[in-house]
């Protein structure tokens, strides 16, 4: 049985000393204090601070990061999604003709954050706020996959048959969501309503977890070929806007 990781212990020593300090420590006083040698003691607060567990100041002073003290007690908030994400959805929506949404897990089910109409639309019904299923859309299947959370809170229990083609076996769905999580992107076809298709991906935050699912609807006809796959074009789209959304959570940057 292997031992304790030597490096994640000093690390959580780090943030330990600097937890229960008023004041921000240099890089002396925080090695002094741990017997750490100070290449040692940099190495460790400079991934500390890429991963915002620490922060620095422009004294050169370290911190407990706001991100590590707001762990556990709260969740990402949906207007500050709707923020982050609203210029690359419209764009998303000007540039596959579609209706583009955003969505986010919430007690149970996928939320709609931000709904863009798509061009030329006669549908005036705004969708924000409509809470959608998970395991028969696009963007509920890639909440599914990659949020533990809404897997426990579905997957435990029967799924509904919303049409024929909705997926309600437990091993079937299991599948899917594997081939989700390999693919980086979910498709749904007439899953949970009759020509209705979506594609959609992850939004990541900066430490990789996803936090919502970014994606565009449409009829069967508009997003999909004739044996019901999705075009690759607008598949591109829909990873390069959550590509887009991602970055603005963090996602991606080295500073």
């Amino acid at each position: 049985m292997s031992g304790p990781v030597q490096s994640v212990e000093r690390a959580a020593a780090i943030v330990q000393l600097l937890a229960s300090e008023e004041e921000p420590l240099g890089l002396a006083q925080i090695a002094a204090a741990l017997s750490l040698a100070k290449t040692t003691a940099h190495g460790l607060l400079g991934t500390l601070c890429d991963v915002r567990f620490v922060e620095k100041d422009d004294a050169g002073l370290y911190r407990v990061g706001r991100d590590l003290l707001q762990i556990g007690s709260t969740r990402l908030d949906a207007n500050e999604l709707r923020a982050r994400a609203l210029n690359w959805t419209d764009a998303l929506a000007a540039r596959t003709g579609a209706a583009a949404r955003v969505a986010m897990f919430r007690d149970g089910d996928a939320v709609i954050a931000h709904h863009v109409f798509a061009i030329g639309s006669q549908h005036q019904l705004l969708e924000t706020g409509r809470r959608i299923p998970l395991h028969a859309t696009a963007l509920g299947k890639v909440l599914l996959a990659f949020d533990p959370g809404a897997a426990r809170t579905v997957l435990g229990g029967p799924l509904p048959s919303l049409t024929y083609r909705t997926i309600t076996e437990r091993s079937a769905i299991l599948r899917e969501l594997a081939d989700i999580r390999d693919a980086g992107r979910a498709v749904s076809v007439e899953e949970c309503e009759p020509d209705l298709a979506g594609i959609a991906a992850p939004v990541r935050d900066r430490g990789g977890y996803v936090v919502a699912s970014i994606g565009i609807t449409g009829s069967v006809d508009d997003l999909c070929d004739s044996r019901h796959r999705p075009h690759r074009a607008l598949e591109d789209e829909v990873l390069r806007a959550a590509r887009a959304v991602s970055a603005e959570f963090g996602h991606g940057r080295t500073s």
